[in-house]
């Protein structure tokens, strides 16, 4: 009896160890999501012609706002003039659509949404809950393209004619690697709870 006792003494402590390791990591990962303003466009559909719609309109709201974002200097800062571009990025949008013969409604909200584990080129954004300036074009079932606008991971010139232009940038700055499968799955349990 005293072997199965130590056992499950042993397992319980190995799982506060893991535990403890988690809850510390969520604290680094809930700092980064804490500092951050995300640009999430989702397009009307999957189809070639509206994910190329949705690049347009990207490219036409980094034009329209590069120098504004540019000069911010706080996530709150970033969201304060975000509420204050989201008529003028509607507007650069709805032109865009008209201009390619779209007539898609465009709905511009400033959200606090989940997004998955994404990278780029290296750089992670933890899983969790972020703020963000959401564009949805139509029926908003396509895949969708995300940039960061603070700190300032959107570059401000955009793709023109048959030059591609790089859109994002990673930022100097510090880099968030996820070390363990078990904190996702417990922010992913956590964020289900919400």
């Amino acid at each position: 009896m005293t072997k199965k006792w130590d056992r499950v003494l042993i397992l319980g402590l190995l799982l506060a160890v893991v535990l403890s390791m988690a809850v510390g990591f969520d604290s680094e990962c809930e700092a980064v999501r804490e500092n951050v303003l995300r640009l999430h466009i989702l397009a009307n559909s999957d189809s070639e012609e509206d994910q190329a719609l949705k690049l347009q309109v990207r490219d036409a709201i980094l034009r329209e706002t590069a120098e504004d974002f540019a000069e911010s200097g706080s996530q709150t800062e970033t969201m304060a003039l975000a509420e204050e571009l989201l008529p003028r990025m509607k507007a650069a949008a709805e032109e865009t659509l008209a201009r390619a013969g779209s007539t898609d409604a465009v709905r511009v909200a400033l959200v606090n949404m989940y997004f998955e584990t994404r990278e780029y080129d290296g750089t992670i954004l933890p899983a969790g809950y972020y703020d963000a300036v959401r564009i949805e074009l139509g029926a908003a079932e396509g895949h969708n393209w995300w940039c960061v606008l603070f700190p300032q991971l959107c570059i401000g010139t955009a793709a023109e004619g048959p030059e591609l232009a790089e859109i994002e940038k990673l930022a100097e700055g510090p880099e968030y690697r996820l070390s363990f499968a078990l904190v996702e799955w417990l922010e992913r349990l956590l964020a289900a709870a919400r």
